[in-house]
């Protein structure tokens, strides 16, 4: 005859059955010596590869070969010409004294000090396109960064998730046993097949967002959407200590966008010293050699001319004009500038702000809510296992530990993604200090 093995078997069997699958996961995972090695590569590829990245580059190089044109002088103009020649017989150069065969050489030259003026501004405005260049890197660094911890959030979920459908396997298991032996209820089982029939429809979206993600990554990589990627490894918290003044300071000495800014009133300025020479006249200076053959009324003595010929400056109020327009312009651009130092500061501030509180949720969940949780499903497990509580008081505890474990993940994950967009608000890499946290795994 065979024996019915005793509940407390199974119950013993289900407390060590997580131990056992903690343990294989742990050893079946690859050991990674540099977790920021992979994510490092993909931003080195969607930063060569990035299709806007190189429209931007092809950009700023035109605005480096018109830098190259500007302050040039224009062409000189040479001329040839018949000078008083007779109608009569137009190829009869020596009857008249005055008819002469003319080359003439003219070049045109602005007033002292404006190409100068004008290489300087377009030099500054190539400043501009390198900056807006850089500016577009920091972004796409962002983005990527932001989409691999999304990623990782998910990829976290899912393995959340599916050590929570082995753990309600374990408890449907357990309380067909239990119902076998008199001591649950049919509801009790129908319920855990419920619970865990929901942690299948959460993997089944978990998974479909994770092939969204993976496809956002591979545009910004500009690659097919359905290339494969390295998994996002584990990540920590790790703090920073770096205060609300010294990110100024340092998005003062690195963001791209206010160097741009810096570059645009600089221009600026440099429009306005230009409008001003404008008061002054442009000059075209010319010489010619005239050949006169000799005839009955001449004795045939070559001749020259020179001459400097320049505008008269006197539509004085389209130029008052100009020099307005360039002030204006600058001002224009030192308020811009001022505007987005505010939002930046406002952005730090946020992002310092949302940094701390990840930090804290997820140390409270590593360090408290997490451990408290699983001694509360252990207790009410073994409070059930000796008939002092009802199964529903197991089940809640159990999915509390789910939600929990999976708000670490989603922590960590919302820190490392703050962290990403603090360092694209500063424009350089934040000076770190503290070990990492070891994440709970």
């Amino acid at each position: 005859m065979t024996r019915t093995p005793h509940p407390v078997f199974f119950s013993l069997l289900f407390l060590l059955l997580p131990c056992l699958t903690a343990v294989s996961a742990a050893a079946a995972e690859p050991g990674r010596a540099n977790p920021e090695a992979e994510l490092e590569q993909l931003i080195d590829q969607a930063l060569a590869n990035n299709p806007e990245i190189n429209a931007s580059e092809e950009r700023w190089q035109m605005a480096v070969h018109r830098a190259a044109q500007a302050g040039v002088l224009a062409d000189p103009m040479l001329m040839f010409k018949i000078q008083n020649g007779l109608v009569r017989d137009p190829f009869d150069f020596n009857r008249d004294a005055t008819t002469a065969k003319v080359i003439g050489l003219s070049q045109a030259v602005p007033f002292f000090g404006k190409r100068g003026l004008q290489r300087q501004g377009a030099e500054r405005e190539a400043e501009v396109e390198r900056w807006r260049i850089e500016e577009r890197r920091i972004e796409l660094r962002r983005m990527v960064k932001e989409t691999w911890y999304r990623i990782y959030a998910v990829d976290r979920a899912i393995d959340v998730v599916a050590k929570n459908i082995a753990a309600l396997d374990d408890l449907v298991r357990f309380s067909e046993t239990m119902y076998g032996v008199g001591q649950g209820l049919q509801q009790d089982v129908l319920r855990a097949q419920l619970e865990r029939s929901k942690m299948e429809e959460m993997r089944l979206e978990l998974q479909q967002k994770h092939r969204t993600l993976a496809a956002t990554l591979n545009s910004l990589l500009y690659r097919p959407v359905d290339a494969s990627l390295p998994v996002p490894p584990a990540t920590a918290i790790e703090p920073v200590r770096v205060g609300q003044a010294d990110l100024e300071e340092l998005a003062d000495a690195h963001r791209p966008a206010l160097k741009a800014v810096a570059a645009q009133i600089d221009r600026a300025d440099i429009g306005r010293a230009l409008a001003e020479k404008e008061f002054m006249p442009d000059f075209t200076f010319s010489l010619e050699y005239m050949q006169i053959d000799a005839g009955p009324m001449s004795e045939g003595d070559d001749m020259y001319s020179a001459s400097v010929a320049f505008n008269l400056p006197v539509q004085r109020t389209r130029r008052h004009a100009m020099v307005a327009e360039a002030g204006a312009e600058s001002r224009m651009l030192l308020a811009e500038r001022n505007v987005l130092r505010n939002q930046i500061r406002q952005a730090v501030a946020d992002a310092l702000a949302a940094l701390e509180r990840n930090r804290k949720l997820a140390e409270l969940y590593d360090k408290g809510l997490i451990p408290q949780a699983e001694g509360i499903f252990e207790a009410t497990l073994a409070s059930y296992r000796v008939g002092k509580t009802d199964f529903m008081k197991v089940l809640d505890s159990r999915m509390s530990l789910f939600n929990l474990e999976r708000g670490y993940h989603d922590a960590v994950a919302e820190h490392r993604m703050q962290l990403a967009v603090l360092e694209g608000l500063v424009g350089t890499p934040l000076p770190r200090a503290g070990q990492w946290m070891e994440e709970r795994r």
